[in-house]
């Protein structure tokens, strides 16, 4: 077996595994509870959670140039805070984090199959969850290759929601809009915010895309740039026209757009919400199997899951793992409660790597890709006072 991983990941491919990632089964459901509380001036609590997770992502991008590795956050922490312990703390949270969220949204997709195809849904989740893993381990490309085919899919589907809601008529909330309250504009960019992590999954691909120094920054942020305009565009064409007592009581906020416009039950949103959630799931499996790899590199502990398999170029043994684990915790675990602590875990993370950043920038100022120092710092201030709000939330 090998030790290292295949550079052939580009930025067009990159980009898509970003924007799938971020772009999740998660906007067909989080438009109404955003609504719920900024009412028709949702779509701006959508960009600015987006200008929040925007200095967090920069740190991420000069961090990614200087430590090109899988693992990324436990090698950023490790450098940065010089704690090897924390590292790997870290690295275990990140595989956690992804682990259980890809559960989640496996145990969630499976629910959307079910509305379309009658099913057992245990099965079906081995099924799905097995089909995937073997995808991840086949190799790299394949992947990220079928990731973009279901990224398409999925923004397929968002654009004729936009369409829909403006081709419909205009409800009488849009056309009455109140004053804007930037208290509720605030609460609701904190909650919208979530809707955003993912951006960080692009770092621990590192070991696989030609030329990191100069592709990686520019794939993170082109993948929160764009997750940025499509979930204000859908949120736009959202508030238009559903009268927002009942976008904010919706499960399904975007089927509602799509009946004030055409009618019929919106069956087809349910179909483009599997292939998000299949997207979610190998997503996640191939991100925490190279966390996993990038920590046998550095630790002796978990050496034996830094090793490829020479034939697919993937840690075969770190993503079978991984898999296994996502259908375990989609059958047997409660996910919802877990999935509640994903948020938690990775702000934590994006304060520690923001705080890394700013030591090791005052000890090595140079790299190929840098921010000012102000970044990190609001990076540092935003994240954290976003996990005081997670955490007030769920207590």
């Amino acid at each position: 077996m090998a030790d290292h991983l295949k550079r052939r990941i580009g930025f067009g491919l990159l980009t898509a595994y970003g924007v799938g990632v971020m772009v999740g089964a998660g906007i067909y459901v989080l438009v109404g509870a955003v609504a719920a509380e900024a009412g028709v001036w949702a779509p701006l609590s959508f960009l600015l959670a987006g200008l929040i997770a925007a200095p967090t992502a920069l740190s991420y991008s000069e961090f990614s140039t200087r430590i090109p590795e899988a693992a990324g956050e436990a090698a950023f922490i490790r450098r940065g805070l010089q704690s090897r312990f924390l590292a790997v703390i870290v690295g275990l949270a990140i595989v956690a984090a992804g682990t259980v969220s890809a559960a989640a949204v496996l145990r969630g997709g499976t629910g959307y199959l079910m509305l379309v195809v009658d099913l057992d849904a245990g099965w079906t989740m081995v099924a799905l969850g097995a089909a995937l893993t073997a995808v991840a381990v086949f190799g790299v490309m394949e992947s990220l290759s079928l990731a973009a085919v279901f990224t398409v899919i999925e923004l397929g589907g968002l654009a004729l929601v936009i369409w829909a809601g403006w081709s419909a008529p205009a409800s009488a909330d849009w056309t009455a809009a109140p004053p804007m309250v930037l208290t509720g504009v605030g609460a609701a960019a904190v909650l919208a915010f979530f809707a955003f992590i993912g951006f960080e999954d692009i770092v621990n691909m590192a070991e696989e895309v030609s030329d990191p120094e100069r592709t990686m920054p520019r794939a993170i942020l082109a993948a929160l740039v764009l997750t940025t305009a499509i979930y204000v565009l859908v949120t736009v064409a959202t508030v238009r026209v559903v009268p927002l007592d009942i976008l904010g009581a919706s499960e399904r906020p975007l089927a509602l757009v799509w009946q004030a416009a055409q009618g019929g039950d919106a069956r087809f949103l349910s179909t483009i919400a599997v292939f998000a959630a299949l997207n979610g799931v190998l997503a996640q499996i191939v991100m925490a199997s190279r966390v996993l790899f990038g920590l046998g590199k550095r630790e002796q502990s978990f050496t034996i899951f830094h090793h490829v398999w020479p034939r697919t170029g993937t840690p075969v043994l770190a993503t079978c793992l991984v898999g296994a684990l996502v259908i375990v915790g989609a059958l047997a675990l409660d996910v919802g409660l877990l999935a509640e602590m994903t948020s938690s875990i990775l702000l934590s993370v994006f304060v520690l790597v923001n705080l890394a950043l700013i030591l090791e920038k005052r000890r090595a100022p140079q790299a190929a890709f840098r921010v000012p120092m102000i970044v990190p710092v609001i990076g540092l201030v935003l994240s954290g006072g976003a996990l005081v709000f997670n955490l007030q939330g769920a207590l």
